[in-house]
């Protein structure tokens, strides 16, 4: 009984986890969007690759977030735990990219 326990409560964290990794890179990544659409509004956006440069920089920190994670808390890596960390991430982010939609939407009325 308290192997379940554990192995539920260890799923919910890994969950929860991964959903405030995967919702901090969403916010992140809402920061430069509007970055992005202030330099559009000013007139300093001259093409599309002047927007490239801190995408892939975001990208790599994402990654280092999550391998520190992977080294850090090697119990939410094993067992088939990590599935539980990469749903969380998917959803977290999920949440970022809906949470903006309904700003943009609200905005839009």
């Amino acid at each position: 009984m308290t192997t379940q326990l554990m192995n539920m409560l260890a799923a919910i964290v890994g969950f929860a986890a991964g959903g405030m990794i995967g919702f901090g890179f969403g916010l992140v990544q809402a920061v430069a969007r509007r970055r992005l659409e202030k330099r559009q509004q000013e007139g300093n956006f001259t093409s599309g690759w002047s927007a490239m440069p801190g995408s892939g920089a975001r990208v790599a920190y994402l990654l280092i977030v999550l391998v520190l994670i992977q080294f850090l808390c090697p119990l939410f890596f094993r067992n088939g735990m990590q599935w539980w960390v990469s749903g969380g991430v998917v959803v977290g982010y999920g949440l970022a990219l809906y949470r903006q939609l309904r700003q943009r939407l609200s905005e839009r009325r």
